[in-house]
């Protein structure tokens, strides 16, 4: 989770209370935050770099504060503050709005159809006449940075960028261009670099690295011109010179490019509401008109609210407390959810802000209302049930099978549940399109592209590693397999297999029928007739012709028996023989 370092005298003068660190302690506890440590800038160092690296060193306390990951809110000692002060009592959540400037005053940033190619959205917003001092520029510079790393992923869903609007001159375009046709002085320089030229510049530098291979793959590179084609920024990478802001800025543009527009309009919410306070009229925002390609044209930021109903009841039951309606009322708006008590009295409606997008569901809103209530106040209780734990049956079946199997001579294996693509596909005889496989939307190595759909690659891969043992090699492993299905509410299912393999200089294909003769004498399941099992001839490219079987119980195919095809052995690595079975076990459940 995310950590915010604040230094203690400037947050107690924010909230308007001294504390000890055991109290704050105790408030930070109170609304769900962790005080992880109390320490200093030079404690910091003499730790990290040794005594004596911490000349100059400020030694005002810090309080380092663990926030839960969903809290975008907290990221900023103003955030933390608000919600502190609401909690407390001290103040009322803030009414966030948005202004639009009359007639052509509003600014107006137009997205180009080619920024489809590499980073197709984007939001905008205007602070005006913000007062900054070096506190709150710092305070602002780093959470850009803490949603940069948290809910922007690294700068790949959404990247943020914050210009001197008084040094620029509107409307806007965000468009994207070749890299050689992009040209400017990037922040921190003192000299105008090509795109390509840039990429080659920050290749050894730490901070953006990271970052370059967002993009420079590309065809094009995104970038944000004004109307004097001044280019303010090409993000995900850093912004331009011409535009950046200062302590003395009065009035910022901020502008989020993203590849997910719900992300965007999150950051730039958590970014305006946070330093609105700081504005001539706190917590009010200006409006962006932005162009889609399409020609609509979108007003950024929306800073929604919407309400919830919840009943009162239900939340009481969950929380393990009697709360009234109007308590509960009282509670969530000091956790900045406005309530009120609705006709009846058994219900509430809670008025998320825009600053809240950790709010999904009704269970959240439990979650503060037992905050608020205070989780030690909460008095201990037996369950009114009595529940007796036991295994599932799928798993009970599959520990009984291990057991037995392995008397019969056979040594259990554990392989991976992704594999490559032409492990279940070419090296199987079989085309990847008719598998039904998941597939990894962005696999780091070749090695886990797909979930398997069959256990037998990972034995074979067993057996490869494991040549220089004595033959045979007789292997089994009882394991799920996963397959796609549409409906399931997440769109894949899972499959409980037993396979086993018999590697020797020979086939030894009796070996293996026998193993499933024993499997299905355990199962209760007799040889032939309607409740028994029978093989069939079956056509495999995995097996060798003539000598593949499926193996149907109770009046369906559960799995396949047979020799495994000479190129399949080769494909693996292998030059002996194999004899292999593979069953679903869950018919016998």
């Amino acid at each position: 989770m995310p950590t915010l370092s604040v230094k203690r005298d400037e947050l107690f003068q924010a909230i308007g209370q001294s504390y000890t660190d055991e109290e704050f302690d105790e408030v930070c506890f109170q609304y769900g935050l962790e005080l992880d440590e109390v320490t200093s800038e030079k404690e910091q160092i003499e730790r990290e770099k040794g005594v004596g690296k911490a000349v100059g060193a400020s030694e005002a306390v810090e309080y380092k504060i663990e926030i839960p990951a969903n809290r975008y809110d907290l990221l900023c000692l103003e955030g933390l503050v608000r919600c502190l002060r609401v909690f407390l009592g001290k103040e009322k959540a803030p009414q966030y709005k948005v202004v639009r400037p009359d007639g052509d005053k509003i600014q107006r940033l137009v997205i180009q159809s080619s920024t489809a190619q590499v980073r197709p959205h984007c939001v905008s917003a205007v602070l005006r006449n913000i007062k900054f001092n070096e506190a709150r520029y710092n305070s602002f510079i780093d959470l850009q940075d803490k949603l940069h790393q948290n809910v922007c992923r690294k700068r790949t869903l959404v990247a943020i960028g914050t210009h001197d609007l008084d040094s620029l001159q509107g409307p806007f375009s965000y468009e994207a261009l070749p890299p050689k046709e992009i040209k400017f002085k990037p922040l921190n320089q003192t000299q105008e670099y090509t795109a390509e030229e840039l990429m080659d510049l920050y290749s050894g530098e730490s901070h953006l690295k990271p970052y370059l291979p967002i993009i420079k793959d590309k065809p094009v590179y995104p970038v944000i011109y004004d109307k004097n084609r001044v280019l303010l920024s090409m993000p995900p990478i850093i912004n331009g010179e011409h535009s950046k802001i200062t302590l003395d800025t009065k009035n910022i543009f901020i502008e989020c490019t993203a590849t997910d527009l719900t992300k965007a309009k999150l950051v730039l919410d958590m970014m305006v509401t946070m330093f609105s306070v700081y504005c001539e009229q706190p917590f009010v925002v200006e409006a962006v008109e932005v162009v889609q390609p399409n020609g609509t044209v979108c007003v950024y930021p929306e800073l929604p609210y919407r309400t919830e109903t919840v009943n009162v009841g239900r939340i009481s039951k969950q929380v393990g407390a009697e709360i009234d309606a109007a308590t509960m009322a009282r509670l969530l708006t000091k956790m900045c959810l406005e309530s009120e008590v609705l006709p009846g009295g058994d219900t509430l409606k809670v008025v998320i802000p825009p600053t809240r997008a950790d709010i999904l569901h009704e269970c959240d809103i439990m979650e503060d209302v037992a905050m608020g209530y205070g989780f030690n106040n909460i008095k201990k209780t037996f369950p009114d049930t009595n529940c007796i734990a036991q295994q599932y049956p799928i798993n009970k079946l599959s520990d009984l099978l291990r057991r037995d199997v392995a008397a019969c001579g056979f040594t259990e294996v554990l392989t991976f549940a992704l594999c490559s693509k032409s492990d279940i596909a070419d090296k199987l005889g079989k085309k990847i399109e008719d598998l039904n496989a998941v597939h990894i939307s962005n696999p780091k190595t070749a090695e886990f592209q797909v979930a398997r759909t069959t256990l037998l690659p990972g034995i074979l891969k067993t057996v490869f590693h494991n040549k220089g043992i004595p033959l045979p090699l007789r292997l089994f492993e009882i394991s799920d397999v996963i397959y796609q299905d549409p409906s399931k509410d997440v769109g894949a299912r899972n499959e409980r297999r037993l396979c086993a393999i018999n590697y020797n200089r020979s086939s030894d294909f009796e070996v293996i029928h026998g193993l499933l003769d024993r499997v299905m004498q355990l199962l209760q399941v007799p040889f032939g007739g309607a409740g028994g099992y029978t093989l069939e001839a079956g056509d495999d490219p995995t097996f060798f012709p003539g000598r593949c079987a499926k193996i149907v119980a109770r009046g369906q195919v559960i799995g396949t028996l047979g020799v495994l095809h000479p190129e399949v052995i080769t494909k693996f690595d292998l030059n002996m023989p194999c004899a292999a079975m593979e069953i679903s076990i869950e018919p016998f459940l």
